[in-house]
C-alpha cells in the first residue's frame, strides 16, 4: 500500500494551495463551467465532488454529483436515486432549507454549497434555536409537498451558523397537491419528524415537549413491520456493497479501524490514536489515522505492515474538548480537506495552533483545492 504524499511544511492554516490541485476529467456537460475541488464521498451509486462552478453571475461555491463511475450494475439504481434528488431539489432549493440546484444533466447535477457542517460534526448540544430552525425547515418541505425520507442520517442535517439546513435528497418523495391528503405522505411527514426528534433529544433532551415525546414514543405501522422485515434484508445487501454504517463512511471504518487503533496503542512509542474515515479513489473508502507519541512514521508503517492505513500521522498531541475527549471531528475536516470548515469549530488560541501544526503536515493531498 503506498502511502500519502508527503505534505510540504509551509502550508498556512485552514488555506489550500492550487498549484498542486488534483486533476480529474470534467464532464463535456459542465466543460469550461466546472472545477473539481474534494472528493466529498465515493460509492457506488455516484461520486460527490465540491468545487466551483460558473454561473451568470460569476464562480461559486457548489456540489457535484456524477454517476459517470457507477458501476454497471449499480446504475438502474443509481439512476433512480439521481432522479428522486432532482425532482426535489428543484423545489426544495427554492426554498432556502437546501442546496439550489443549479444544473442537472443526463448523468449529473450540480447544487449549491452550504457553507455548514454535518450535524455529526457540530454536535450542538443544549442549542434549543437550531433545533427550532430544524422544525421550521422541515414544515417548510413538508407543506411544499416533499418528504426527505432519510433523516435518521446526522450527515444530512446541516448546521450553518446556527441555522438547520438539509442535503443529500436521493431518497426523497414528492407530492401531488391531490397525494398529500393521502396515508403515504402522512406517514413519510410524521417518520421524517420523528428522526428530527430523535436528534433532537441526542442534543437537546431537556428541550423536547411532550408532544414530542409521544412521536418518539411511537412509531409508524410501516415503521414497525419495516424494521421487524425489509431493514434486515437492507443491512444485508448494503454490508455486502460496503457502501453503509453510522455516517456513511463505509463498513472499512466500522471493521478495521478500531483493530488498527488498537494495534496502534500497543506501541510503546504511542499515547493515543484516533482514526477516521475519507473518500478514496482506489479503496473507496480509506482510513487516516493520526497518532499521538513520539514514534516515527517508518516505525508505525512497518509496525502495521499490510495493515497499515492509507495515511498515516504523528502529532505531538491530538485536539481534546474540556471533558478530555478527543475531537473527532476536526480530525475528519482534516482527512477530507474541508480545512474551511474548521474554523468555527475552533474554541481557544492554544486549539488553533495545535490545528494549524496538523493541518500543517497532513497526509492526504490527493484531494485539495483552492477556494
Amino acid at each position: 500500500m503506498q502511502p500519502c504524499r508527503t505534505p510540504p511544511s509551509d502550508q498556512a492554516l485552514f488555506v489550500l494551495d492550487a498549484s498542486i490541485m488534483t486533476e480529474r476529467e470534467v464532464p463535456d456537460e459542465v466543460a469550461g463551467r466546472w472545477r473539481s475541488g474534494v472528493v466529498l464521498k465515493r460509492d457506488v451509486f455516484s461520486t460527490i465532488e465540491r468545487g466551483r462552478f460558473r454561473t451568470e453571475s460569476g464562480e461559486i461555491d457548489a456540489v457535484l454529483r456524477r454517476l459517470d463511475g457507477v458501476p454497471w450494475w449499480s446504475r438502474p439504481l443509481a439512476r433512480m436515486l439521481f432522479r428522486r434528488e432532482r425532482r426535489a431539489l428543484a423545489v426544495a432549493g427554492e426554498l432556502g432549507i437546501a442546496p439550489p440546484l443549479l444544473f442537472t444533466g443526463r448523468r449529473l447535477l450540480v447544487r449549491g454549497w452550504i457553507d455548514g457542517v454535518p450535524l455529526h460534526i457540530a454536535k450542538p448540544h443544549g442549542d434549543v434555536g437550531y433545533f427550532r430552525s430544524a422544525k421550521t425547515a422541515l414544515r417548510t418541505l413538508h407543506r411544499a409537498g416533499i418528504t426527505h425520507n432519510d433523516l435518521a442520517k446526522e450527515q444530512n442535517w446541516l448546521y450553518a451558523n446556527g441555522r438547520a439546513f438539509l442535503t443529500d435528497f436521493q431518497l426523497a418523495s414528492r407530492f401531488s397537491r391531490r397525494s398529500r391528503r393521502g396515508t403515504l405522505f402522512r406517514v413519510a411527514r410524521y417518520e421524517d419528524l420523528r428522526h428530527l426528534l430523535k436528534h433532537k433529544r441526542h442534543y437537546a433532551p431537556a428541550a423536547l415537549t411532550t408532544a414530542e415525546r409521544r412521536v418518539l414514543a411511537r412509531k409508524s405501522l410501516p415503521t414497525r413491520v419495516w424494521m421487524a422485515t425489509g431493514k434486515k434484508l437492507y443491512y444485508a445487501i448494503t454490508r455486502g456493497l460496503n457502501v453503509t454504517d453510522r455516517e456513511g463512511r463505509g463498513l472499512r471504518f466500522t471493521r478495521e479501524a478500531p483493530a488498527m487503533a488498537a494495534r496502534l496503542r500497543s506501541h510503546p512509542k504511542v499515547r493515543d490514536v484516533a482514526v477516521v474515515a475519507f473518500p478514496d479513489r482506489r479503496t473507496g473508502t480509506g482510513l487516516y489515522a493520526f497518532v499521538e507519541g513520539s514514534a516515527s512514521y517508518r516505525e508505525l508503517h512497518d509496525f502495521l505492515g499490510p495493515a497499515a492505513p492509507e495515511c498515516l500521522q504523528i502529532v505531538d498531541a491530538l485536539p481534546r474538548n474540556g471533558a478530555g475527549e478527543v475531537r473527532s471531528e476536526i480530525l475528519e475536516l482534516v482527512a477530507l480537506n474541508q480545512l474551511d470548515l474548521i474554523g468555527p469549530l475552533v474554541k481557544t488560541e492554544d486549539e488553533r495552533a495545535l490545528i494549524g501544526r496538523i493541518v500543517s503536515e497532513r497526509r492526504n493531498l490527493r484531494d485539495r483545492f483552492a477556494f
